[in-house]
């Protein structure tokens, strides 16, 4: 008799490219509806519900009801954190699907990657972060040092308060298109969501691209020095 955790369950369901598809769409950190789901999946609506209903019973996805429409969004940060490590594992081993098209250079530039960002700018804010000592990069592993909290609040990110919430502060991320980590945790939720708040950034509609502003990208690149 086997015993243990059932993880031929779990790749079953994201195995399905169809399915996978779904879940690439939603690591946006927008509820999608059905209807958009079935587009990114490649399938009929009918298919596509069929499909939700096996993800959202593998606790995958939840549902959320807002009047007459339904929506979907992954389950929890364990999920995307999950699909994060399959994307880095696939693209580490060469395992990419091409689809070249003008999207593409933006979403290798700056994309959102769940609720973090991610692409060329992601890596090279946590390379500087790492370079002045905010972060240290202890193997695998990330952690805030006081001289980057320090900087961090001077910048308007309550670090303290993300230090109260149950989600990792700092972790490191592979990112499937540069092949090195970028910055996760809540503290890449926080960064990300200032960089909109302030009005540097944009979602691209559609697309899980970034956009800066011309100002926004001068402070970003000014708040985040290449590192040397």
């Amino acid at each position: 008799m086997k015993e243990g955790p059932d993880i031929a369950q779990i790749g079953a369901l994201i195995g399905d490219p169809a399915r996978a598809n779904m879940l690439t769409a939603l690591m946006g950190g927008k509820a999608l509806t059905a209807t958009e789901l079935a587009g990114a999946g490649g399938v009929t609506l009918q298919t596509a519900s069929a499909h939700l209903a096996k993800l959202e019973a593998g606790q995958l996805l939840v549902q959320r009801k807002q009047g007459r429409h339904r929506y979907f969004a992954l389950a929890d940060d364990g999920v995307g954190k999950l699909l994060e490590s399959i994307m880095g594992f696939a693209a580490g081993r060469g395992h990419l699907r091409h689809r070249p098209g003008p999207k593409e250079p933006a979403l290798r530039k700056a994309r959102i990657c769940y609720d973090h960002l991610a692409g060329d700018y992601g890596v090279r804010m946590l390379d500087s972060l790492v370079a002045r000592g905010a972060i240290d990069a202890v193997g695998d592993g990330l952690a805030l040092t006081p001289t980057g909290e320090s900087q961090l609040q001077s910048i308007g990110i309550d670090v303290r308060d993300l230090k109260s919430s149950r989600r990792p502060l700092c972790r490191s991320c592979l990112d499937w298109s540069e092949r090195r980590a970028h910055l996760a945790g809540s503290l890449g939720k926080a960064l990300l969501s200032s960089f909109f708040e302030k009005g540097w950034a944009h979602r691209t509609a559609g697309s899980r691209s970034v956009v800066f502003s011309p100002e926004g990208e001068r402070q970003f690149l000014a708040l985040f020095p290449a590192a040397s």
